[in-house]
Parts: structure tokens; C-alpha cells; sequence
């Protein structure tokens, strides 16, 4: 089983930058615009080192670490002096108007792969180029973004309920608050590593950041070099339970197939109905349908019922189905898109052929296919809000 436990993070001095104006978001949801915004924003925004300018070349991996330094040594970056859990809360009010939250903890994980069953992927990858965030790590050695992990250990949310304001607490242009609690109380952090440790970890988000982790400790390994910090990541754990997770789907864009011969290949798989316009409300429809929706240039849609016999060997899921059922189309070349608003103007505007609006996989299938260990689809799911980047830094050294 997994070793979670305390480490001495790296912060930022938020009496000289101010907490909201130096954190980012994912890297792999920022674009050449949003990053300049960001460094405009603040000198000091972390962007600046997890995501290195492409402009600059191949050395932007080392000026992204020289960066790095510089902050540590100016005090604009501060390491703490007690070895610590950070419990990180997000809040946000959905499309709904309710309010929600996600509850959890940053800790340092003992790497493990999947097949030695500690540490689970929830879900298949896509291929994507790993050498980005390896020669990144291999430049700064410290984790600058937070995996996301799902423990199935019942009680750690109650763990990370703080009776106490948090040490830091920003809203982000998304509406979503954060708040950060530094928890270095040495008996709170051994009941957190308690709990954790017997229970399997799945990975929820982040799974290329984990190879990357464990390549890049096995490679300090191989060349005689000590991996101390390197034989653990830095992972956001929360439990695995409807109160502490929401799951969007994220949908598909198809291209390489005619309309007249996708109807007809979809026919044998589902029962078909039309319906005129496409909108926000439609998947609120689907819910009560018990349907998966193909979105047409026009606007209109249809509605994909699955045929139950054509299914029977396939994981409950909108993505399993959908996969099952183009898998034998030829020429199909599917891409994947989050959010209603998008797959729609995806097609309606010809920057796609067709559209499939899914179903979210819920919590409870999630936690079936973690006991079970078996993986999702590709891209089935969405965990929201994310995590910001910045907040804290874990060296491997």
C-alpha cells in the first residue's frame, strides 16, 4: 500500500505577491495569450516556471529552474520549516445555483506502478508527448503541480475539517474560492498518513505527470543518484465520495464519415429520435432519456437510446458505449471536447463534422471500476473545479 506523508513545501511570501495574482491554472489549459496575461498580471506568477516560453527554445527548461532559484533565493519563495500536510478546499456555485465543494490534502505519495496495485489509473490515455514535463522536472526537480488522486479511505474528509481560518483563501477568475490550511500538528498529520496508507490510490487527474514521475525516478535510479524525493510525487488525495467530487463528462467530435453513413452504422447499435434544437437544457434531457445525443451542423440533434443486446459485454459508461459503437466504423477520427456550448459551436460552425454530447460517469461507477481495478475509456472523465497551480511547491531534492 501506499506511503503518504508530511514534506516541506515551498510558498509563496504573500506579504510581497499576493496569493491570487502568482497561482495558474493546469498547464495544459493555458495558451500563448492566457500565460502572457498571467505574467502581466505578476513578475512572479508560476507560470513562468511550469510553463517556459516555447519561444526560447531548448533552454527554457533551464531558465524556467534559473527562475526558480532566483524566486528561492530573493525570499520571494519560502520553504517551510516543518514538515507538513496542506489541506486544500475549492468552492464554487454550480449551473444549478448550489454550492459545492471539493475537500482534500496535498502529501507527498510513494510512487508505485500500476501493475504492483497501490497506485491505480481510473481510465486509459491517449498518447501525448511525455518529454515536456520530464525535461521540466529533470531542470527545476521539484513538483510544481499537484496529481490528483481518489483514496477509497472513509473518514479522510472528516481528517481534513479545520476548525480554524485558512492560512490562505483567493478567488480565481472562474468564481471558484481556494483556501489552503498548512497542517504540520505532528499527531493530525500521522492520523491523515493512517488512513490513506492501507487503501489503493486512483488516479483521477494527471495520469501523464505520474509516468513522467515515476520515469524520472527511475532514471536518477539508473545513473546511481540517490532518489530520495524523486521516489515519491506530490499528490492531492480526497476520498472517493459524491460529497467531495464532481464529474463532467467530456464529449467527442467525430470527423472522416459521411452523415448518411453514420446514421445507418449508429442504427444498429442504438434507437434513433430526432429533436430540433440543440441546447443548455439538453442534457438535463438526456438524463431523463437515458440517452447519449449526436449533434447535427443544423442545430438539431438526436437522441442515441443504446440497444441493450448490442451492449452486454460493455462497461455501463456513455464513453464505453460510444467507443463499442464506432470502433468498427472506418475513417472515423474522433477528438474530445469539454462542455455543451463547445460541441455545439464545434458543429454548427463546420470546425467539426458531428458531435456527441455524454452522459457524466457518476462517483459510485468510479469507485466500482477502483475495487474492481479496471480502467475507463479514454478522456471519460472531468474532475472540476481544478486544482490552481503555485500554492505549493515540493522539491524531490
Amino acid at each position: 500500500m501506499p506511503t503518504f506523508k508530511p514534506f516541506r513545501g515551498i510558498r509563496y511570501d504573500t506579504t510581497r505577491s499576493s496569493i491570487d495574482a502568482v497561482t495558474a491554472p493546469p498547464y495544459d489549459v493555458i495558451d500563448a495569450d492566457a500565460r502572457s496575461a498571467l505574467v502581466a498580471r505578476d513578475p512572479h506568477n508560476i507560470v513562468r516556471v511550469d510553463l517556459p516560453d516555447e519561444a526560447e527554445g531548448p533552454d527554457r527548461y533551464r531558465d524556467a529552474a534559473r527562475t526558480l532559484d532566483r524566486w528561492l533565493a530573493d525570499a520571494v519563495l519560502v520553504r517551510d520549516t516543518e514538515e507538513a500536510f496542506y489541506v486544500y478546499r475549492m468552492d464554487y456555485t454550480d449551473e444549478s445555483g448550489e454550492a459545492v465543494h471539493t475537500l482534500g490534502v496535498l502529501g507527498a505519495l510513494e510512487l508505485s506502478r500500476p501493475d504492483e496495485g497501490s497506485i491505480l489509473p481510473h481510465e486509459h490515455t491517449t498518447p501525448k508527448a511525455k518529454s515536456d514535463r520530464l525535461d521540466l522536472l529533470r531542470a527545476t526537480r521539484t513538483n510544481l503541480s499537484a496529481i490528483w488522486g481518489l483514496s477509497l479511505a472513509s473518514g479522510l474528509t472528516e481528517a481534513c475539517r479545520l476548525d480554524r481560518d485558512p492560512d490562505e483563501s483567493w478567488s480565481d477568475p472562474d468564481g471558484v474560492t481556494h483556501s489552503l490550511w498548512v497542517l504540520d500538528d505532528p499527531a493530525a498529520c500521522d492520523h491523515i498518513a493512517e488512513l490513506v496508507a492501507p487503501q489503493a490510490i486512483v488516479i483521477a487527474d494527471g495520469h501523464h505527470r505520474y509516468e513522467t514521475s515515476l520515469a524520472y525516478r527511475d532514471e536518477r535510479t539508473a545513473a546511481g543518484d540517490d532518489p530520495a524525493g524523486a521516489a515519491d510525487a506530490m499528490v492531492f488525495v480526497v476520498e472517493l465520495t459524491e460529497d467531495e467530487l464532481t464529474v463532467r463528462p467530456i464529449h467527442r467530435l467525430v470527423d472522416g464519415v459521411s452523415d448518411t453513413a453514420l446514421r445507418e452504422h449508429l442504427a444498429t447499435w442504438f434507437d434513433l429520435t430526432d429533436f430540433e434544437v440543440v441546447d443548455a437544457d439538453t442534457t438535463g434531457r438526456m438524463a431523463e432519456a437515458g440517452a447519449l445525443t449526436w449533434v447535427h451542423p443544423d442545430g438539431s440533434g438526436t437522441f442515441l437510446r443504446p440497444i441493450d443486446s448490442r451492449f452486454t459485454d460493455v462497461d455501463d459508461l456513455d464513453s464505453s458505449r460510444l467507443a463499442a459503437a464506432l470502433a468498427g466504423l472506418a475513417g472515423a477520427r474522433i477528438t474530445y471536447q469539454h462542455g455543451t456550448s463547445e460541441i455545439i459551436r464545434a458543429v454548427t460552425t463546420g470546425a467539426a463534422g458531428h458531435g456527441f454530447l455524454l452522459r457524466p460517469a457518476t462517483v459510485s461507477q468510479i469507485r466500482r471500476n477502483a475495487h474492481e481495478h479496471r480502467r475507463m475509456p479514454p478522456k471519460t472523465t472531468f474532475f472540476h473545479p481544478k486544482p490552481r497551480t503555485g500554492p505549493v511547491l515540493r522539491p524531490t531534492d
